[in-house]
């Protein structure tokens, strides 16, 4: 369970750094005529935290695809070398969500 509340905490952490990342490229462009000694020093730094910040993106990304690659793949290892507690269980949570739903 705790590893879902990450996969899924990982999930909005690449959609709220791909939100970052945007809005920055977005002030960068905005701000490309300006001068100023102070605002070609930020420029350069919000350049460098800016390309630092997708490749982190991206390697997140590629640990979040590799997980749930890895749990799939258990899981069908599982369904394969257990068939008959595979459907033990589903029968199992279908049965508790039909109880669950026939309640209301």
């Amino acid at each position: 369970m705790s590893e879902q509340i990450t996969a899924a905490n990982k999930d909005k952490l690449v959609s709220d750094l791909k939100v970052v990342i945007a809005d920055t490229e977005e002030l960068l462009r905005a701000t490309t005529g300006v001068a100023g000694e102070k605002v070609v020093e930020l420029r350069e730094r919000l350049g460098v935290r800016l390309r630092d910040a997708k490749e982190r993106l991206v390697d997140l990304e590629h640990a979040v695809i590799d997980k749930t690659k890895a749990a799939a793949r258990a899981t069908d290892d599982f369904v394969h070398d257990e068939p008959w507690k595979a459907v033990g269980v589903a029968a199992l949570v279908g049965l508790a969500l039909g109880v669950l739903i026939g309640r209301r």
